[in-house]
């Protein structure tokens, strides 16, 4: 069961006003809030034990240490990885990509046949496309139909002996289409092809298994996840982590060097170059603790409510057309009023207090696939009402008054 004041009490920012309206934030796929105990966690850090770590004999780079790397034991145990140095610490989902992408620079030929689907946010398409560049591997698309589902009958068709990789978001951050994973990990296994899941916009609401997945690398970024920004992880595989050259060069990521020849360290440090975020991290195993603390499964179950909800709420709204309903979504929302511009209906209801995301979602092909420029998209998350989903309803029909 979920709690809904006494969550909302977590996080301040809900108690903020918008342009003298109460905030509505329903802009959760793009970054989720912070509550209040993430935040002291990144304070605590600066204000008692700031320092650099693993490379300090004295206390506070130790006590800094030993916070660091039980986050990542947090994040290992959360997504269930063999080994806690499977878990990287990167920047973010973006990050985790281009070092798969750029190691894989080396293990490509041309010809190669690499495999990404139409629902792709930019961050996992673009690294690929420079993949292809780099080494002559031809990328290929799985489509997508109108309801925003993945045709697995035409990814099966585009599999071969030629394919090495395979790379699909668990959620579409556009459409919030939940992708049948495993069906897609086992069928690229089949073909002896590498996985990677982009797990972004799943992760705030599922909690992923990489084992029981047997999937070869997933990401994700902590400010999905009600931690800060500028953090988050790559899993992989040993293998495959042993398998790909260091991504940056630097501090932290050597065993020895000389001016003839450097040796690298062992996972993960390998490819952990230079000063990490390090209240980030420790912050994004605190906000670990505080979701598992709710639990996914009520997490999941309540934002289904919302999802549905609202889904029948907005759809009572003349000319309101949604763009991704198929049967397995999490709770996000894109819409378009009639032919009234996104960017418009957001610019209006932001007066009101509340906050939507406009435009293409950084996910161009799917709005060229629909032939519209972008949509109104509303992302709900644990902390939202079904009040708000009200106060967006009646938003919505003054905007609509105003601009038709």
């Amino acid at each position: 069961m979920i709690d809904i004041d006494k969550i909302r009490a977590d996080f301040p920012i809900l108690k903020e006003t918008v342009n003298g309206k109460p905030l509505v934030y329903l802009d959760n796929a793009a970054t989720s809030q912070t509550p209040q105990v993430v935040i002291n966690s990144i304070v605590d850090y600066y204000t008692t034990i700031n320092s650099n770590i693993h490379r300090g004999v004295h206390t506070l780079s130790q006590k800094a240490t030993d916070a660091y790397e039980q986050a990542r034991l947090k994040l290992q145990q959360h997504f269930n990885a063999k080994k806690n140095y499977e878990i990287i610490l990167t920047a973010g989902t973006t990050h985790s990509i281009n070092i798969v992408a750029t190691g894989f620079t080396s293990l490509l030929n041309k010809g190669d046949e690499i495999i990404v689907s139409a629902l792709e946010h930019h961050s996992n398409i673009v690294p690929w496309q420079m993949l292809c560049e780099r080494t002559g591997a031809i990328l290929k698309v799985i489509p997508m139909n109108l309801d925003g589902d993945l045709v697995l009958t035409e990814y099966d068709k585009l599999l071969s002996n030629k394919t090495k990789l395979v790379f699909v978001n668990h959620v579409s951050n556009a459409l919030g289409t939940i992708n049948p994973i495993e069906e897609i990990i086992e069928k690229a296994h089949n073909v002896n092809a590498a996985v990677l899941i982009d797990g972004a916009q799943s992760c705030p609401h599922i909690k992923p298994d990489v084992q029981a997945l047997d999937v070869d690398f997933y990401v994700a970024s902590a400010h999905k996840l009600c931690g800060p920004t500028g953090v988050g992880i790559l899993y992989g595989k040993e293998e495959w982590l042993n398998k790909l050259p260091p991504y940056q060069g630097g501090g932290e990521m050597i065993k020895q060097v000389t001016f003839e020849k450097t040796t690298y360290a062992d996972l993960p440090h390998k490819f952990e170059a230079g000063t990490p975020n390090i209240a980030g991290g420790i912050a994004f195993g605190t906000a670990i603790d505080y979701m598992n603390e709710i639990g996914f499964k009520n997490i999941a179950a309540y934002e289904d409510e919302l999802l549905n909800y609202a889904t029948k709420k907005l759809l009572e709204i003349e000319g309101l057309k949604i763009y991704g309903t198929s049967k397995h979504k999490t709770s996000v929302i894109s819409f378009n009023i009639g032919t009234i511009h996104p960017y418009d209906i957001g610019s209006i209801i932001d007066k009101l207090g509340i906050a939507v995301r406009t435009g293409h979602h950084c996910a161009q092909p799917i709005m060229d696939f629909y032939k519209i420029p972008g949509t109104v998209r509303a992302s709900f998350s644990f902390y939202n009402t079904f009040k708000e989903v009200d106060m967006l309803y009646e938003a919505l029909l003054k905007a609509k008054m105003m601009l038709s």
